[in-house]
Order: structure tokens, then sequence, then C-alpha cells
């Protein structure tokens, strides 16, 4: 049975210390992969609609970059907590390992908090799902990133519960590890986002 952490029990690296910690890790870039392929989707509707708005106000006229600029401040500080998450499950120090993800939980919320507000600004100006191909490809792309970060703030939230009941061991390391994994894969979807929707949208035609 795998035994929690003490005294260095647990391997330098317990998140493949066992073929199922393997399989879950190879799993889930696979798993990555397939979301890599939808988002890219997402941004070719987006690229080809953006400049589809018979009514309603444009992305230049919309978007705010000091508001997106602190959404991705957050999002990327976010990644950094969650690196140094990885980097105490390495050590095997679970006090640290939840404190981190805790810090990251935290700035997650904090950027969809940042979101919800810059939606609901947006929809007062008339930029509405249904107002236009733009709207809809915009809150489509932008929303279901927003999901994803939703998600993984749960996903994580959960995670550092059970770690607090069962402790770190070579079954529950994979499952943080590849939590981080998805943390790391939505911060560069983002920048993408941040690139293409709003650096674009504000400064591109």
């Amino acid at each position: 049975m795998a035994q929690a952490h003490h005294g260095g029990a647990l391997p330098h690296h317990p998140e493949t210390a066992t073929l199922e910690g393997k399989n879950k890790v190879t799993g889930f870039w696979l798993f990555l992969g397939g979301e890599c392929v939808l988002f890219g989707c997402l941004f070719a509707s987006f690229i080809a609609l953006r400049n589809q708005v018979p009514e309603g106000p444009t992305g230049a006229e919309l978007f705010n970059l000091t508001t997106v600029g602190w959404s991705t401040f957050i999002l990327l500080t976010s990644s950094l907590t969650s690196v140094f998450g990885t980097m105490a499950l390495h050590r095997g120090n679970l006090k640290m390992l939840n404190f981190w993800m805790l810090i990251t939980v935290l700035f997650g919320l904090a950027f969809l908090g940042l979101e919800i507000f810059e939606f609901n600004e947006y929809v007062h100006e008339g930029h509405k799902f249904t107002s236009s191909a733009f709207g809809t490809s915009f809150y489509t792309l932008v929303g279901f990133h927003g999901a994803h970060v939703l998600f993984g703030v749960l996903w994580i939230s959960l995670l550092i519960l059970q770690g607090m009941k069962k402790g770190l061991t070579v079954v529950t390391a994979p499952k943080y590890y590849v939590a981080g994994l998805y943390w790391h894969f939505v911060d560069v979807v983002w920048i993408f986002i941040f690139t293409v929707v709003y650096l674009m949208g504000k400064v591109g035609h």
C-alpha cells in the first residue's frame, strides 16, 4: 500500500514512481493534445468572425487593456505558484504543496471575478452573445477558457481536501502533478487569447 511521506519515504518524482502514475501523466498529455485541437478550432472561428460586426461595438471600442492586463498578470502569477507547488511535491512537503495550490486557487478565483466584471461591462455596452458573429465567437472562445479555469479551481480545491485526508502518496501525487499541467495549459491558452483577441482587437484590423 502506498504510504504518505514520512522522513523521505516518497521518491523524488512520486508522480511517476508507479506504472499507474506514468499512465496517468501520459494519458493526460494526450488529453491536452485534444484540448489544443479544440481551442485551435475556436481560435480559427474567432479570427474569421472577429470583424463581423454589423451593429454594436467593435473590439477596439470595447476592450480595456488595463483590466485584461491585470487578468493576465493574475493568471501568469498563478502559474508560478503552481510551479512552487510542484517543487514542494518533489520534496514530499504536503503542507507547502497544499499552501501553494491554495494560492493558485485564490488567483484563479480573482481571475474569474475580473472576467465576470469584464463581461458585465461588455453586455452593458451592447456586446452580447447574439448581437453579432463577433460577439458569438468572442464569448464562445473566452467563456470556454473561463469554464476551464473554473474547472481547474474546483479540481485543485478537491485535491487539497483529498491530500489533507489521505496525505501525499504515490497515488495522490500524480493527481496533483496532472492538475499542475492542466493549470499551465490554461495559462498558455490565455496568452494566446490575450494576443489574438485583445491585442489584435484593440490595435489590429
